[in-house]
């Protein structure tokens, strides 16, 4: 763990929002993604710190079964050294060191299973602690990534004035960061709503259908419901999923009788030649 380069980064980063600050001005959400940052750093030194403690506990408990390993395996072979001389010399005895070799061997796989166990438990130390790195590092980079991403309403303006002069392509990056950096602000559901605009200009209806689905979802009640609803049903007929599109249409004539949207949806339906309303079932 690279503890002093990630205090380095930290420095660094200081020493650049200290001197080149930029035209909008250092913002109370950047100071406190530093703060966040730095006490991040301080997590992850204490957690190394334990991490070695508990490595020198469990590399002492190896050593000593090693060890005893060592010893019982010398034992035995001094044991089959004698064993074979009194095979020759006094055969009487065969029997007595027979039992002390198979009580010597039986030591021996005891702790060998000791030893394994230990080693199981080691490696699963070693990968939580890899694991829990792992994720702090990555919520450190997506800290500093956040920390250098442009200010909500400079990113915003900025994809709403490329999507304004068609630069599609330059528009899309700019709110799918916005969406990326800045995903629970009111003007999230608006820069989905782009997206999926988007994707239905260039033809990717299916792309279109997922953004309107997440202005719906996440924000049912924001100033961009209405047209994604409608638009979704637009998208679901241009993907032939005609049925579907009709009773999306249908929907937002239920749902916003008096609104624009509305109008736009019967005015689709009699093009297909149906009814604005779903036909009721006999007996309702």
């Amino acid at each position: 763990m690279k503890i002093y380069r990630y205090s380095t980064m930290v420095v660094l980063l200081i020493g650049f929002w200290a001197n080149g600050t930029p035209a909008w001005g250092v913002s109370k959400e950047m100071v406190q993604l530093m703060t966040q940052v730095q006490n991040l750093q301080d997590q992850m030194t204490k957690m190394q710190q334990s991490f070695n403690e508990r490595m020198g506990v469990m590399q002492h408990l190896m050593d000593q079964n090693t060890d005893s390993m060592n010893k019982v395996a010398a034992s035995i072979t001094a044991v089959q050294g004698g064993l074979e001389k009194l095979q020759t010399d006094n055969g009487g005895k065969v029997d007595q060191l027979s039992g002390q070799i198979q009580s010597l061997n039986d030591s021996l796989d005891e702790l060998k299973a000791r030893l394994a166990k230990v080693s199981k438990q080691l490696e699963d130390m070693q990968a939580s602690q890899q694991s829990v790195a792992a994720g702090q590092a990555a919520q450190q980079a997506q800290q500093q990534a956040l920390a250098q991403a442009p200010p909500p309403d400079v990113l915003y303006n900025n994809g709403l004035r490329d999507y304004n002069a068609a630069k599609n392509d330059l528009a899309k990056q700019e709110f799918s960061d916005y969406v990326k950096f800045y995903p629970n602000t009111d003007l999230a559901g608006n820069a989905y709503f782009y997206l999926a605009e988007i994707a239905y200009k260039t033809g990717n209806f299916q792309e279109a259908v997922t953004y309107y689905d997440q202005v719906l979802q996440n924000f049912p009640t924001g100033n961009k419901a209405p047209s994604s609803d409608l638009k979704k049903g637009l998208a679901l007929i241009e993907l032939g999923k005609t049925d579907d599109g009709i009773a999306q249409l249908r929907h937002v004539i239920q749902r916003y009788p008096r609104s624009n949207e509305a109008l736009q949806a019967k005015d689709r339906l009699k093009k297909l030649g149906v009814s604005t309303t779903a036909a009721r079932a006999p007996g309702e």
